[in-house]
């Protein structure tokens, strides 16, 4: 229930920079936020950073298996612009497993992982040391891990959680 509290104060939060002399961006602002607050409902990991929403249903999987469940559902994989979204990404972090996978491109020629899964240049990165390891052949597959830091693995069938964003 508190989760529903925070979402409809951000909505009142949002209606009131909505320019009064401008009907129409209100109605489709409006919209698009109930859109998004009513889909971002249904997971049991919401976090809300400007006009972005992370959902999860704290679920872990392969990566070829993530990058599936978000695009099904209309979202892309998570993939943090700045500091503020990749720390909010571990929240989602459970007792065990610490790594989320992100949406970075995993083909290494086409772009050596500075561009995202669709080839659009990365604006942020937080490498960890080493990283990306370079001589990680294709596929390669990048998790954010526990302190934040994003690293490159070869083994992109392991069990990481599932973060998309919207």
């Amino acid at each position: 229930m508190g989760t529903q509290v925070q979402y409809t104060a951000s909505l009142v939060t949002e209606l009131d920079l909505f320019d009064p002399g401008v009907p129409g961006q209100e109605l489709e602002t409006l919209k698009n936020s109930l859109a998004k607050l009513e889909l971002a409902m249904n997971y049991d990991f919401v976090r809300r950073v400007g006009q972005k929403y992370f959902v999860s249903y704290k679920k872990r999987h392969s990566f070829s298996t993530a990058v599936e469940f978000c695009s099904q559902r209309g979202l892309e994989l998570a993939l943090p612009q700045n500091e503020d979204e990749n720390n909010i990404l571990t929240q989602v972090f459970g007792d065990d497993n610490k790594t989320a996978w992100i949406n970075v491109n995993t083909n290494k020629a086409e772009g050596n992982f500075e561009a995202d899964m669709k080839n659009r240049p990365l604006t942020f990165t937080k490498w960890g040391e080493g990283q990306p390891d370079k001589s990680i052949q294709d596929p390669g597959c990048t998790m954010l891990s526990e302190n934040a830091v994003w690293r490159v693995t070869h083994d992109c069938s392991l069990n990481a959680y599932i973060i998309c964003q919207m």
